[in-house]
């Protein structure tokens, strides 16, 4: 999804990108929603629903405002400052435990981090003046996205994954609106950007109801470290889509990022009680 919408903003803009993936997620998500509870009616969820979608909005423009002007690697792997941020708000707005083997793991992942950041910086891609723009836009977004995990956690618990990819899709479309009435509405795309757009809705749909799905069933200290298995699929992409090499740093960082991935899915500390569970959501 990401290295669609990476090649629709490229063509379109980020903003047009971003505005009609939402509008058609919006009607795919109606449609699934109606079918899988008909009649259905979230009433005071919509409150949460528009809050985290406020959220989700910034975050995925600065994002992907991000990762056009950065390798898809890059990115990824500094948006993964997130789930350390978020680690520490689900201990205060949850009340999870931040576990010994959570933070083993986060610290697997951020050295993975460091090592990809280094070998960026070392081929001097990192040091164009858009590239720290981009980057700058996608730390700015990790904040955001640590916000939207603990929402995300909240929200699944509450409500139906059809539901709330339904719903997130929609609000986002309106606040993406509705800032264009502000600054603006881009151009309506043209051509074969429309089978980006489309293919993006489409995955990010399913991917909202997956996640949903997930994160009703295990608790964030458990999610959080599995959120660094994007890294290899960003670094993949990146490859096959945009020609973005990889080098001995990359594989590198992947390596430490899956055990990273490895720790956090272990074992639960403090006895087995919801393991089961917890091993389903995951």
């Amino acid at each position: 999804m990401d290295a669609l919408m990476k090649r629709a903003s490229i063509e379109a803009g980020v903003h047009a990108a971003l505005l009609w993936r939402n509008i058609i997620g919006a009607g795919i998500g109606i449609v699934v929603w109606q079918i899988v509870h008909p009649r259905a009616w979230p009433g005071r969820r919509m409150v949460m629903h528009a809050m985290r979608a406020s959220v989700t909005s910034g975050m995925a423009f600065a994002f992907f405002w991000g990762i056009v002007r950065t390798p898809m690697a890059v990115g990824m792997a500094l948006s993964f400052i997130a789930p350390i941020i978020a680690l520490f708000m689900a201990g205060f707005a949850l009340g999870e435990a931040i576990t010994r083997r959570a933070l083993g793991a986060s610290a697997l992942g951020l050295l993975g981090v460091g090592v990809i950041g280094l070998g960026r910086m070392q081929s001097g891609g990192a040091m164009e003046p858009q590239a720290w723009q981009g980057m700058a836009a996608i730390l700015g977004s990790a904040v955001l996205y640590a916000a939207n995990l603990v929402m995300q956690r909240h929200q699944a618990q509450m409500a139906p994954p059809a539901e709330i990819a339904f719903f997130q899709s929609l609000f986002t479309a309106m606040f993406l609106a509705l800032a264009g009435l502000m600054v603006g509405l881009p151009p309506v795309p043209q051509g074969e950007v429309w089978r980006d757009i489309g293919g993006a809705a489409g995955l990010s749909f399913v991917s909202l109801m997956l996640l949903s799905w997930g994160w009703a069933r295990a608790p964030a200290h458990r999610l959080l470290p599995v959120e660094y298995s994007a890294f290899l699929w960003a670094a993949l992409m990146g490859w096959i889509w945009f020609g973005e090499r990889l080098d001995i740093y990359t594989l590198g960082g992947a390596a430490l990022v899956v055990a990273g991935c490895w720790v956090g899915a272990g074992g639960h500390e403090g006895g087995q009680k919801g393991d089961h569970t917890e091993q389903v959501g995951l």
